[in-house]
């Protein structure tokens, strides 16, 4: 001990004015970067940390999947963590009883159900434990990036049944860094930054934003500005190149913000230098009416160099492609940087920077995603008629 001594912590605010509500039936998702309180704030929900000011209030069974094998003791067998964490989350002895079949089943591990977790992989934890959680739909559903350790195979069958337990109407409160399952399951996200709300809003937007906002740390020039189809455009960079002007041509080579399936577009982008570059590299990405990514590429990727650029220099780039997509209304999101991504030297990032629609105006009818030119062919093997 040192007498009269100053002392050598100092007092720090992981959560700060946070507040928010939950409607019934609604799912929201939280983001933000590592340290910015995610974690914690899923701990206060859910009661097992106590908030140093405030309150929180929730009603009805809460299903929380926080860390990876939370309340699982490695020396018993997996059943037999089902059984003690089952009733940690409010199930009783015989409903885990009569749940167990299609705990294991869903599960999928096979006899390791019967073996110490301990000798379990993080995968067929993250199985049991998420099996577990839901073996009974919940009125709300927490889960804090559990479901990034599994297999692509079982993260979709999970979200699978998120989406039917939605549809049910459980309230689901997800943290994740996937931007395809924030859009994809939840109504509404928050992004946090510092301990405090930083935005609220649509999932896309604020994914959006978020994605900007890691690139733009240091100068952070991340603006948001309505587009004139109604959704909010964001907007970064250093501004050392600008797109000035963007267009998706029809195969007569007339912008149109109509395509047919399966026709040959072009998009045209015209880039202003205002600075001395080394090299630029020029991206776009096609998103879905709900933001998710259906394709993107590069300048650099494509084998593409644009070096020795000087301030004064405008570019026009022409990048063409068939749009095998399905029926929708999609979205381009343009980036200009050095090298291979933006996340090094942002000159600017353009979301919603073209806004189009695809309609099946020649084609037989189908129904999907994207349009795969199939062609079939019949054998006849047997007795004929």
């Amino acid at each position: 001990m040192i007498p009269f001594g100053k002392p050598r912590h100092q007092e720090v605010w992981v959560l700060r004015d946070i507040a928010f509500t939950l409607q019934p039936g609604e799912a929201l998702g939280i983001i933000g970067i590592n340290g910015a309180g995610k974690s914690t704030l899923l701990k206060l929900i859910t009661g097992t940390a106590v908030p140093s000011l405030g309150h929180v209030a929730m009603h009805g069974r809460v299903a929380a999947m926080l860390e990876l094998g939370m309340g699982f003791h490695p020396d018993f067998t997996g059943r037999q963590n089902v059984f003690m964490a089952g009733q940690l989350i409010g199930l009783t002895v015989e409903e885990l009883t009569q749940a167990m079949p299609e705990i294991e089943a869903f599960a999928e591990i096979g006899e390791y159900i019967d073996q110490p977790v301990r000798v379990y992989s993080s995968g067929m934890q993250m199985r049991l434990a998420f099996s577990v959680a839901t073996a009974k739909r919940p009125d709300i559903l927490i889960v804090d990036e559990a479901l990034s350790v599994g297999d692509a195979y079982f993260q979709h069958k999970s979200f699978e049944r998120i989406r039917a337990f939605r549809e049910q109407g459980t309230t689901l409160l997800i943290v994740s860094h996937d931007k395809s399952a924030i859009q994809s399951v939840c109504d509404r996200a928050i992004l946090l930054d510092g301990g405090r709300i930083s935005k609220e809003g649509k999932p896309e937007e604020i994914m959006d934003y978020y994605n900007a906002l890691i690139a733009e740390r240091e100068t952070s020039t991340v603006r948001q500005e309505t587009h004139e189809s109604g959704k909010v455009q964001t907007i970064s960079g250093t501004g050392e190149a600008t797109v000035r002007d963007i267009a998706l041509l029809n195969p007569a080579g007339e912008p149109a913000e109509v395509h047919d399936v399966g026709t040959v577009a072009t998009l045209r982008i015209t880039v202003a230098i205002h600075a001395p570059l080394p090299n630029l590299t020029l991206g776009y990405r096609i998103k879905d009416r709900l933001g998710q990514n259906v394709f993107g590429t590069n300048t650099f990727h494509m084998g593409v160099p644009v070096e020795n650029l000087v301030a004064g220099t405008e570019l026009v780039f022409d990048f063409r492609f068939p749009l095998n997509v399905g029926l929708g209304h999609y979205s381009i999101a343009t980036s200009l940087h050095s090298n291979d991504t933006h996340l090094q030297d942002n000159y600017e990032w353009r979301d919603l920077a073209l806004v189009f629609t695809v309609l099946n105006m020649s084609r037989k009818y189908f129904e999907g995603v994207a349009w795969l030119e199939p062609e079939i062919a019949l054998q006849r093997i047997g007795a004929q008629p």
